[in-house]
């Protein structure tokens, strides 16, 4: 059983940035590691995520903005979010999976934090 606690959300305005956090309870470095967003009224959609290997990948929507990251050591994963939109407002969820396959799908996900909420509001 792995719990995962994230941090750093808040009301920021267009063009701020804001970097999430995520604390894992315990080793996760043979997983994947992602984060998922979810609106009001919305399914829960992909966000980034950063493979056991290293590799990363980006919903079109952020790419360019986001960057995903861990630290192995330190058992936690970052979003680093740059020239927030009004359509990033959203609760951000980090999650784990255990298998390495189709990770840009929430069912491929075995562990999920509470979340966070991230407005951004002028």
């Amino acid at each position: 059983q792995v719990q995962l606690e994230e941090s750093g959300g808040g009301l920021v305005q267009p063009g701020a940035s804001l970097r999430l956090s995520c604390a894992t309870s315990g080793s996760v470095r043979d997983y994947d590691m992602g984060w998922f967003y979810q609106a009001p009224g919305k399914e829960r959609e992909f966000v980034a995520v950063v493979r056991r290997n290293n590799a990363k990948y980006y919903a079109d929507s952020v790419k360019g903005r986001f960057t995903i990251s861990r630290d192995s050591t330190k058992n936690t994963v970052d979003l680093q979010m740059n020239s927030l939109k009004a359509e990033d407002t959203a609760v951000y969820y980090c999650a784990v999976a255990r298998n390495g396959f189709y990770t840009m799908f929430s069912t491929a996900y075995d562990y999920w934090g509470q979340g966070t909420q991230v407005t951004v509001s002028s």
